[in-house]
């Protein structure tokens, strides 16, 4: 306990010469102003399954290049009600440092969801469990980070590996009393919003191993839109007998058309050259890009042949990034390693390595573009989670012990603990113009963690230095 205490001294004196340095700026100056904001999170992706991906991929902890960063701190991601919609919700009881280490049960409990966890990383404010872009009022629409950045005059974009009008990139772009209304969503999203990138799954015609099938529409906007998506690029689209128009985003006064790619080749060669105004990238698999492959679901890392028609995160990355810097103005993008939760819901230990190795590749490409084609100057990165997935611990259940490391190569001895989401603290790294500015919204500790912040205080942090 003294030792907690002299903690929490330490961190307050930090917290205030942080705050005094800034406020000592002078305040015709501008600093720490990114023209270029770019969020990746892996959804479900907690401390241990960075540190279980670390002992597979390396045999050894903090080789990540993120692990690197300046900024490393944790956050906590519960919801402000428990509830979806229509029904009744309870308000959640929040993170509790006390109880979190020595109440393994609690952690089980008090959970956010991707809607709800992605409504307050994209507009800064918690809200009810299943929504999208929506208030506690079920009524009133949050203002997004893609909406505001749009509002400063860059493109903004999200990109997934799974499907696009899913929850968290949903919560990005759209307004939606549920998640489950996914046919609207995608609707919004597609005709509705100033997106200049659109990437994910869902396509109709194919299932999750690129065979051909024919399954629901909604996740692309219905049979309707998808199948005049799919024709020549257009700027109108009848819904419902009403014809749509959709958004002018580069302030010429005339729409701008969709361009639809959907062969993995087409999205190598949009890594790099020339680029349409707007693409929606949708390869050719219904749910996720590998993790819901068939074969052996619980066999070790890449022992199951990939779906070899599906692009890597890493290209949908660099697709869009080629798209979105064409703005002199920069953009906001959320890239989202989204099957991570699945694998975890699943408890697939070696397919949840795999999608956050293929997540880290992501990271390293991203992190090579701003290297290469701009700078830690004028490019904020920052990497999270939406929450927790599995309560992933070490090989024995019901315990908080640690995540025995067997060796490179060699799968790591560990327990998923639940077949949900946790109530556990995410990580965050950041680097970049502003990055330092999170740190000083770390102003709680936990005894495990060490100082963490609230999830809501990213976009508002982004909000005020991109002002």
């Amino acid at each position: 306990m003294k030792k907690l205490s002299v903690y929490f001294c330490c961190l307050f004196l930090i917290q205030l010469t942080l705050r005094l340095n800034v406020e000592a700026q002078p305040k015709n100056q501008k600093t720490n102003s990114p023209k270029n904001v770019i969020i990746m999170i892996g959804d479900g992706m907690g401390f241990n399954h960075i540190k279980a991906t670390d002992y597979y991929q390396y045999g050894e902890e903090g080789k990540q290049v993120y692990e690197n960063f300046p900024v490393k701190i944790a956050a906590a991601t519960y919801p402000a009600k428990l509830g979806s919609y229509g029904e009744e919700q309870p308000w959640s009881h929040g993170y509790n440092p006390a109880e979190a280490w020595t109440d393994f049960e609690a952690m089980k409990t008090g959970f956010t969801e991707s809607a709800a966890a992605s409504t307050a990383l994209a507009t800064g404010k918690k809200t009810y469990n299943n929504a999208i872009g929506m208030d506690l009022d079920q009524k009133t629409k949050l203002l997004s980070l893609t909406e505001f950045a749009k509002q400063l005059g860059k493109s903004t974009g999200v990109v997934t590996t799974v499907q696009f009008s899913d929850a968290t990139p949903a919560g990005f772009v759209a307004h939606n009393v549920s998640r489950k209304y996914c046919e609207e969503i995608a609707q919004e999203m597609i005709l509705d919003s100033k997106c200049s990138v659109i990437m994910g799954t869902g396509d109709p015609m194919y299932d999750d191993n690129s065979q051909i099938v024919n399954k629901d529409a909604a996740w692309v906007g219905g049979k309707e839109l998808w199948g005049q998506l799919t024709g020549e690029p257009k700027t109108t689209f009848t819904i419902n007998g009403k014809e749509k128009t959709v958004q002018d985003i580069d302030g010429d006064g005339k729409p701008d058309s969709w361009t639809l790619i959907q062969d993995k080749s087409d999205f190598q060669k949009l890594m790099k050259g020339d680029a349409p105004k707007r693409v929606i990238g949708v390869p050719k698999v219904y749910g996720t890009l590998q993790q819901g492959r068939g074969g052996d679901n619980n066999a070790v890392p890449f022992y199951v042949p990939f779906v070899q028609t599906s692009p890597a995160l890493f290209e949908m990355s660099a697709a869009a990034l080629n798209v979105l810097s064409k703005n002199p103005a920069g953009f906001l993008v959320m890239i989202e390693g989204g099957a991570i939760d699945h694998a975890g819901h699943q408890n697939q230990k070696g397919r949840m390595i795999e999608e956050v190795i293929d997540f880290n590749k992501a990271i390293e490409t991203v992190v090579n573009w701003i290297e290469t084609n701009s700078s830690w100057d004028e490019t904020l990165l920052i990497i999270t989670a939406d929450h927790e997935t599995g309560l992933l611990q070490g090989p024995q259940k019901g315990k908080f012990n640690d995540i025995v490391n067997n060796g490179k190569g060699e799968m790591p001895r560990m327990e998923f603990n639940t077949n949900n989401h946790s109530n556990s603290l995410v990580p965050v790294f950041a680097k970049g113009a502003g990055a330092e500015i999170l740190e000083m919204f770390a102003d709680q500790a936990d005894k495990v963690r060490g100082r963490f912040l609230n999830n809501t205080a990213i976009p508002n942090v982004i909000r005020t230095i991109l002002k």
